[in-house]
Order: structure tokens, then sequence, then C-alpha cells
């Protein structure tokens, strides 16, 4: 019995330090995900971009989708106008957006026409006027795994954080 005895203190013990090993590599845990719409509309005035503060760990990622009828669309995204009579050909743009630990700037890039004459009413209040955009706020990596989510695919992301999207905060800027 006195030889099995140094074994199992062994063994207890080794069990204690284990469990006790806070050296998780799954987890984030000073991060959690969340949601926040904006809503705002690009103007010569505002330079075609508007800011929204945030607070977020310089190491957390801010994902962005446009309200894009009843579906979300993944930002940058390129915008081509179709051509319309006296209006010039080839017009696009891109919504496009930049971040970091306490702002987020969205904003038109690229447009290779004069977006305040060269539209048409209908197009304005379609790309310019009252735009809605969800930041999603994530940690950089919130597990290993984390490589199979789509980030293109809104739905995908919500399933995977356990985000609830049906209360979000609605901030309406400039």
């Amino acid at each position: 019995m006195k030889k099995i005895l140094p074994f199992l203190f062994l063994a207890f013990v080794s069990l204690f330090i284990f469990s006790c090993d806070n050296n998780d590599d799954n987890t984030d845990s000073d991060t959690y995900s969340r949601m926040r719409d904006i809503t705002g509309s690009f103007t010569n005035g505002n330079g075609y971009a508007f800011t929204q503060g945030i607070n977020i760990n310089q190491t957390d990622v801010v994902l962005v989708y446009r309200a894009a009828g009843n579906a979300w669309q993944q930002i940058p995204k390129s915008v081509y106008l179709p051509n319309s009579g006296t209006l010039p050909t080839n017009r696009v743009f891109d919504y496009n957006f930049v971040f970091d630990s306490q702002n987020v700037q969205i904003r038109i890039d690229d447009e290779n026409f004069n977006l305040g004459t060269e539209m048409t009413a209908a197009e304005t209040n379609d790309y310019l006027n009252n735009q809605r955009f969800r930041l999603v706020l994530v940690p950089a990596q919130a597990s290993k795994s984390a490589n199979s989510v789509d980030y293109s695919d809104y739905n995908a992301v919500v399933k995977y954080y356990n985000l609830d999207d049906t209360n979000v905060k609605t901030t309406k800027v400039n």
C-alpha cells in the first residue's frame, strides 16, 4: 500500500496542474461579438463618407454589410451602374470602409464619374441616400476553426458567432 500511495498522490496533483492551465488557444475571452446598424447618406458635403465611433481591441475585426433589399451584402463592393442615355458610360464606384480601434469610416471610393451630377434621381436614392450598414465586431480569431466561416455570408457569421440580429441598435450619422 505504501508503494501505491505516491503514485496516487502524483496522479492527483497532475490532475490539478492540467485543469488549472489558462492557456486556452481556442477562445478570445476579452472580446465578444456584437452588432450595430448605422444609416446615412453619401453627399458631396460629407465627401461621400461617414464615420461611426466604436471601441474594440486592436486585434479585433470589423465586418461591414450593406442592406440590399431583404439581404446583406459584404463590403467592399463594386457597383456598376447601367448606361442611361445622356449620362456617361461605364459608371463604377466602390462601397469601402476602413477601421481602427476607435472608428469605422464607410465611404465611396474610385468613382470614375461625378456622383452629384451624373446619377439619375432613382440611382441617387438607391445608392447614396439613407443607406443602412451593419457593423459586426468580432474577435480576430475566435477559434482554430474560424477559417471555416464564410464572412461574405452574413447569415453564416450570425450563426457562427451566435449573434441575435432581431434587435440591433441603429445610429443615424451625418
